[in-house]
């Protein structure tokens, strides 16, 4: 079978950067993936290898059967294709070959394209060219015509009022479970919450059944439960009488709101292209859908976006872009207060790894930071932000950053304990200030990447991801 997957070619006359293994190793889907793409990433897993300046590769990798698995991947996408049965995106061999090209530059030179390889490629310049040529009316790439617009409404006022329905009875039952006292909850069992949550999903409320769910592991999180159990109640109380006023909102708030709920929004702000630094990228699990999260940063606009793809039946998530690299590209941001995600849109040129950290603050203005987000949004977990000239040190049972030059500091979310990264990132310091990207929240800081701290100070620096 073969298994394409990826963003839409660039072409540069230009050659294209080389990666570092730790961008490389940063796209693997999971752990395994990326052990077994260490191990190709030799060449004598490897015959017909070569590259050209557009950002191709391509490669045979002998495998237990009789022919070689043919990979083929577009660093500019980054895209891939192999012949291997694989579900996940990029496949092993694509790791490897990755690899094989980031670490050993004489194994994986200048060569021609081979017919197979060119044909995979050719196709997406197709694909390209279809996309952006004007349909007959002045439009596009030509569709199946317009949706009806009455329908449409129809569909929505529908939806709402189911929505209206669930947000009412989840009222009923989260004022039930105050009356009856949140011990009670410690006694009744999963299933509870479970069952509230499926009426939530009969109420097309995706949004508020994935908080019902996050309710019912509470109990069983440990000292302190009902505490947690109470705060969740009430910011879950909070949405529900927000979606059943959401007439009486201002629109960023209320745009906010339909998200929350689970009504899907489109990608209609004002584009904005920029160099964008990709800052991390890391999946969590919801069910048995896959969230992939890639965390951008705007070198001239100064903005910080969020880029979300999904995966589901066992499939990686679509998008993946390697930490540490800048792409010049536009982005489409979402509606909604203190909303950050944006739609990858057209990109102008092949990624580009950079040296060059974001300008970052003290860990008093990250949480001032976090603040200001939740005027905006009271139901965000967490705010992106960089923070410079830190040092992590062990506080108690968990660990903290502390500022250099000041006399605050941010604990580590327990979440990040006990990740591999922790200590990444502790030896990367090694006792020095660095700058650290990641997610601040009302359970302490995220580190998602950090910049070594001896190059800081001349902008030059090797962004480490440390999920």
């Amino acid at each position: 079978m073969l298994l394409t997957h990826g963003g839409e070619p660039l072409h540069t006359a230009a050659p294209v950067v080389r990666w570092t293994v730790e961008q490389v190793l940063a796209l693997a889907p999971d752990e395994s993936s990326r052990k077994a793409g260490g191990r190709l990433g030799s060449a004598g897993s490897w015959s017909g290898v070569g590259c050209d300046g557009s950002g191709s590769l391509w490669g045979l990798c002998k495998g237990s059967g009789s022919k070689p698995y043919r990979t083929v991947v577009d660093t500019t996408g980054p895209a891939y294709k192999c012949s291997c049965p694989s579900r996940k995106f990029p496949c092993k061999h694509a790791l490897g070959l990755l690899l094989l090209w980031a670490s050993n530059e004489a194994a994986l030179g200048p060569a021609e394209v081979p017919d197979w390889a060119g044909e995979w490629l050719d196709g997406r310049r197709g694909r390209t060219a279809q996309k952006t040529e004007p349909a007959g009316d002045g439009t596009v790439g030509a569709g199946a015509g317009p949706a009806d617009p009455v329908a449409a409404r129809r569909r929505a006022e529908r939806r709402a009022e189911r929505i209206t329905g669930g947000a009412q009875e989840l009222e009923q039952r989260l004022t039930d479970l105050l009356r009856g006292g949140l011990a009670a909850t410690d006694q009744s069992g999963y299933g509870l919450w479970e069952e509230t949550a499926a009426r939530m999903v009969d109420a097309q409320a995706p949004g508020l059944a994935g908080r019902v769910r996050e309710l019912g592991a509470i109990p069983a999180s440990g000292p302190g439960w009902p505490v947690r159990l109470l705060e969740e109640c009430a910011l879950l109380h909070l949405l529900d009488t927000a979606w059943l006023g959401i007439d009486r909102l201002p629109e960023p708030l209320a745009a906010t709101v339909r998200t929350r709920v689970g009504l899907t929004a489109s990608a209609d702000g004002p584009p904005v292209r920029d160099h964008w630094l990709v800052l991390a990228q890391y999946d969590t699990p919801d069910g048995k859908i896959v969230t992939r999260r890639i965390w951008l940063y705007g070198r001239d606009s100064g903005r910080t976006a969020l880029l979300l793809s999904f995966g589901a039946a066992g499939r990686s998530p679509g998008q993946a872009l390697p930490v540490g690299v800048s792409i010049d590209a536009e982005l489409t941001p979402y509606r909604g207060a203190g909303q950050l995600r944006a739609e990858l849109g057209g990109q102008f040129g092949a990624p580009v790894p950079t040296g060059t950290p974001p300008p970052g603050s003290t860990t008093a203005a990250a949480v001032a930071a976090y603040g200001r987000a939740l005027r905006d949004d009271p139901w965000l977990e967490s705010w992106p932000v960089t923070l410079r000239g830190v040092v992590p040190v062990p506080s108690g049972d968990g660990w903290q950053l502390a500022d250099a030059a000041g006399d605050t500091a941010l604990p580590v979310a327990p979440s990040a304990l006990s990740r591999p990264g922790l200590w990444k990132l502790v030896a990367i310091s090694g006792g020095a200030p660095v700058t650290v990207f990641g997610e601040c929240g009302h359970r302490g800081f995220d580190p998602l990447a950090a910049w070594a701290a001896d190059s800081c100070d001349d902008g030059a620096a090797e962004a480490v991801p440390l999920i």
